[in-house]
């Protein structure tokens, strides 16, 4: 799209999808910014770990939803304004943030076809890299934002994974939650921007020597 080599940001499992494309395409990725990496705690390989009530419960809700009929039924009932903007404001720490546009962007790729197939293959994907697989293997610098707030990717574990060298830095966002790019952009932006430029320099500077 940029016609060449660029900086991926992604937030929640689009983390796991720009270091796995990092991992994939070394010489068309120059760094990756992660905002609230999905820690996939419901990972195959994580499951062990949880509590048996969660870990029952996610096994026989991928089983259920494995129906078609009634994961269509799930996805009609979630593919609704009021259901999805309950959900942001769980995911959301700055109410004022969920907005009727958020929403609807949210809500317009729910209406294409062939959306209800995609929701259930990946409610129903439990296995796949991990974050924890594809950082040590990154081929360039990374940089991790965590919303101190998130209810859904615990800070503390998120911190686990600043220990990769690979990771320059990891910058927890106090007061913020699982989207902090757009609950504070005037936050994040700033942060990225310096990210980017320091990457920048450097790489010019060793094509320089």
């Amino acid at each position: 799209m940029v016609g060449g080599p660029a900086f991926l940001a992604g937030n929640s499992i689009g983390c796991v999808a720009i270091m796995q494309a990092a991992v994939d395409h070394p010489d068309f990725v120059l760094g990756v910014a992660a905002i609230n990496c999905s820690l996939r705690l419901l990972h195959e390989r994580k499951r062990g770990k949880l509590p048996w009530y969660r870990r029952f419960g996610a096994d026989i809700a991928q089983i259920i939803l494995k129906n078609k009929a009634i994961g269509a039924f799930f996805f009609q009932q979630i593919a609704k304004p009021q259901t999805v903007r309950k959900i942001l404001l769980q995911a959301y720490r700055r109410s004022e943030a969920v907005t009727e546009e958020l929403v609807e962007i949210i809500l317009k790729p729910a209406r294409d076809q062939g959306a209800i197939e995609v929701f259930l293959a990946f409610t129903g994907y439990s296995g796949g890299p991990l974050p924890e697989d594809l950082l040590p293997i990154l081929p360039c610098r990374a940089i991790l934002l965590w919303g101190s707030e998130d209810p859904w990717e615990p800070l503390a574990l998120g911190q686990e994974l600043a220990r990769f060298p690979t990771v320059k830095q990891f910058i927890p966002l106090a007061g913020l939650g699982h989207c902090p790019q757009d609950e504070a952009p005037e936050i994040v932006n700033p942060i990225l921007l310096d990210f980017l430029q320091a990457q920048s320099s450097s790489s010019n500077q060793t094509a320089g020597h």
